[in-house]
């Protein structure tokens, strides 16, 4: 018997052709298990996005009949019963699920074929361990940048030195009971970021390192709300002082509030995070990029935008 896993798929409504894509990428699996997902609508009728996953004028609260074992798919489509947001749309979805395990699938992001059974397979290769991710692609415009971790195993240390950005929600999948999202994350910023280090710090994580999910970048809601990305970023230094304490995470982080400060124009403290950045690590190019955007010589779009195309962030 396969453990069943259930899959969290949280959408505002607002991009129906990418949750369809979403969906029919974990529908589509070759995982011979029991499969239920959960979309969750966040802020918007979950009838109205049972219409754009089914094409049916009902559907929410819904599901197809599991059966009892064997290769079956369900999906419900339900609203968020928890605080609104990202963290809270996932909580509602696990704590509608009686799966073995449970994985999380951002509405623009797609898995592709094979995630699932290799994470399985992996996690029950190390009984001890309760979380498991995989590497990425990422896609922006016309480019497909894959990221691998270079490592089968993800600690808290590789995560608080840097931000790993292939531990990805999308790549996530951990036994059922094992985490919670925290519904306090400001803007349901980092709220992922936190969530692994939490994981890693009770077993590392289990990394499949093949890019099995496409994270798609170019429509995502977080990317310029730069005063959010502050309150995330200064949530996690206070709720995990490891990373101010490692030099090469504590440059990466204040690097990254310079710059959201530089996109707000607000330059004394765009300068104030790049001296902090680099006293921590001399060198950080995130000090020197946030100074380029703080003196309007480069728009942080256009950093962004460089950046996106090689398949990295600030």
């Amino acid at each position: 018997m396969r453990p069943s896993v259930g899959v969290v798929i949280p959408t505002r409504g607002d991009r129906p052709v990418p949750l369809l894509a979403a969906l029919t990428g974990v529908l589509a699996q070759d995982y011979a298990g029991r499969v239920e997902v959960v979309v969750v609508a966040d802020g918007v009728p979950a009838f109205l996005v049972a219409q754009q996953v089914s094409g049916a004028d009902s559907g929410a609260d819904s599901a197809a009949d599991p059966g009892d074992a064997g290769a079956v798919r369900s999906v419900r489509v339900l609203g968020n019963r928890s605080t609104r947001g990202l963290p809270g749309a996932r909580n509602t979805g696990i704590s509608m699920l009686g799966t073995d395990l449970v994985a999380f699938c951002d509405d623009d992001d797609l898995w592709l074929p094979g995630k699932l059974a290799a994470q399985v397979a992996a996690l029950a290769e190390e009984p001890a361990a309760g979380f498991a991710s995989c590497a990425v692609e990422v896609e922006y415009g016309d480019r497909r940048v894959p990221r691998l971790a270079g490592t089968g195993r993800v600690t808290h240390r590789h995560l608080t030195r840097s931000r790993m950005m292939m531990v990805h929600s999308s790549t996530f999948l951990f036994r059922r009971g094992w985490a919670w999202v925290d519904e306090s994350a400001p803007g349901g910023q980092n709220e992922d970021w936190d969530l692994a280090l939490r994981a890693a710090w009770r077993h590392p994580i289990v990394h499949v390192d093949r890019p099995l999910v496409r994270v798609r970048w170019g429509s995502s809601h977080y990317a310029g709300r730069w005063a959010d990305r502050i309150a995330g970023l200064e949530w996690m230094l206070a709720r995990h002082p490891g990373l101010a304490a490692e030099p090469r995470g504590a440059a990466r982080v204040y690097g990254q509030l310079a710059f959201c400060h530089a996109a707000l124009g607000r330059r004394r403290e765009a300068a104030r995070w790049s001296l902090r950045a680099l006293s921590a690590r001399p060198g950080e190019p995130r000090a020197a990029v946030a100074l380029a955007v703080a003196g309007g010589l480069v728009s942080p779009r256009a950093v962004l935008h460089a950046l996106h195309r090689r398949g990295h962030g600030i």
